[in-house]
């Protein structure tokens, strides 16, 4: 390693300015470096820029789901709404002074790699192109909506539209209100619009699990107490209850039929149990999987709210959709004002579909043809200086993507400061090492919870799931320092 004596200035380039890009921006202004953030979008945010549906609620704890470096003391409840939460990160964009350093609608299309300058060319939509010695793709993984195969769905008649693209001229008040999905999202709208519709039809192809959860607002005194006293902030979010629950529930996740796994199963099934009266409603909610193959849904309300008269679950399978509603497999015929698809997003987009050539030409739609994959989730062999925040096969849970991600950045600032010392000029992971860590990855990723039959976004185009497959502690550990004789250095 070098002595740190000689350094050079590197310039940036973030891709991205949600949770994520925010982070690395704020972290490269404290070093005083050169960089540049491209956002496609008119302002930051991302997933919680893009989503504004009724319910948008966070499922990570809100003082759990906010940086190490900026406690925020005015959260109103124990579950933060989304426009709450975009508006912590603007106040932290601009508290930071990094805002100037985002350039707005300024889509990246090309980002290609120079082997003789190491060095990357970033391209955006209008043409312009600029010039970095790394790149950091912050791009997030679910902002690509996906869009449910039924036949007829554009001649619906009415209002029709992804959640992440909200109509708010859509007809809900008073309103026959069809829902498409029941993940996460779908969950929330109905607790949210319920009983405000004259008849919510809820499609579910597969039920959830749902985990009983707690929402509470914090009284006037308690914030009051949190600004004079930020360590009470830190007793709540490194408490055992929500800490010590994260760690539980990953080693739930690698130990399938282990004590934990089984309590938290129990726990779902009591919850379905006990809070749904109707025998043939509790029935038409019970999954026919585990707990926690799919991700796990956590609510307070939804098992009260489904049971509104106004709302009909609907399970059979959907044959078409027609100008004025929903047509099944056996007949029935649901006659709808507005149609919401709560069909998630394609998670194995991540900075697609931007182009990225790297050594010799290889593109990165090549490198991830069977599976997106990244050594670690951060790096890729033949893509020197290009690093990912949140990128494949990290960890994706029930628990905050920003602890995640600073622990990502603490591993992607060690590596360039290879480049900033001048010991290298270009780094990368070696093929053989991430061929071992994807075999590794692989074997344990099917003995997981994910992989224990089940339909859901975790599973890549073979099936494997796609998620970290080791505990939350083997994270932490792998993200503390680079194994860097892992890595081709080229100086």
């Amino acid at each position: 390693m070098s002595d740190g004596k000689s350094r050079r200035s590197i310039r940036s380039a973030i891709i991205g300015a949600g949770m994520a890009g925010i982070l690395a921006a704020i972290k490269l202004k404290q070093r005083g470096e050169d960089f540049v953030v491209f956002e496609k979008a008119d302002r930051i945010g991302g997933t919680w820029r893009e989503n504004r549906y009724p319910g948008l609620t966070c499922d990570v704890p809100s003082h759990a789901y906010t940086y190490s470096f900026e406690p925020y003391p005015d959260w109103k409840a124990n579950f933060a709404d989304g426009a709450e939460i975009h508006g912590y990160f603007e106040m932290v964009t601009d508290k930071y002074g990094i805002r100037d350093q985002i350039r707005f609608g300024c889509e990246v299309t090309a980002v290609d790699w120079d082997d003789a300058t190491s060095s990357w060319t970033v391209t955006i939509a209008s043409g312009e192109t600029y010039v970095a010695d790394v790149v950091i793709a912050a791009s997030g993984v679910l902002h690509h909506p996906k869009l449910p195969e039924i036949e007829g769905l554009d001649s619906f008649g009415g209002k029709s539209f992804h959640t992440a693209r909200w109509d708010d001229e859509a007809k809900i008040d008073g309103g026959r209100v069809g829902l498409i999905g029941c993940g996460s999202t779908g969950i929330q709208i109905v607790t949210a619009i319920n009983r405000r519709v004259e008849r919510l039809v809820h499609f579910q192809r597969s039920p959830q699990w749902i985990l009983p959860v707690q929402q509470f607002a914090f009284t006037d005194e308690q914030r009051a107490a949190f600004r004079a006293d930020p360590k009470l902030i830190d007793a709540i979010r490194y408490s055992d209850e929500y800490l010590g629950a994260v760690l539980r529930f990953t080693r739930a996740i690698t130990d399938i039929d282990g004590a934990q796994m089984q309590e938290i199963e129990e726990i779902c099934r009591q919850n379905l149990e006990t809070s749904v009266r109707d025998p043939e409603l509790r029935e038409k909610l019970r999954p026919d999987y585990r707990a926690a193959c799919k991700r796990l849904i956590y609510s307070w309300s939804y098992y009260e709210e489904v049971q509104h008269p106004a709302v009909f679950v609907e399970t059979g399978g959907i044959a078409r959709v027609e100008p004025k509603g929903v047509r099944m497999a056996d007949g029935t015929f649901h006659e709808l004002d507005t149609l919401i698809l709560a069909t998630g997003f394609r998670a194995d987009r991540f900075i697609r579909p931007a182009g990225v050539t790297g050594q010799g030409g290889r593109t990165l739609d090549d490198f991830w043809s069977v599976r997106p994959s990244a050594y670690y989730a951060v790096t890729l062999p033949e893509f020197p200086n290009f690093f990912m925040l949140n990128g494949p096969t990290g960890p994706v849970g029930n628990f905050s993507l920003i602890d995640i991600a600073e622990r990502q950045w603490a591993y992607i600032d060690q590596l360039m400061d290879l480049l900033r010392t001048g010991e290298a000029r270009a780094v990368a992971p070696k093929a053989s090492a991430h061929a071992d860590y994807e075999e590794r990855r692989i074997a344990a990723a099917k003995t997981t919870i994910f992989g224990s039959g089940c339909s859901s976004w975790y599973l890549d185009a073979t099936g494997v799931p796609s998620s970290w497959p080791w505990g939350y502690e083997d994270f932490a550990e792998a993200m503390t320092v680079p194994k860097f004789e892992d890595y081709a250095i080229a100086a």
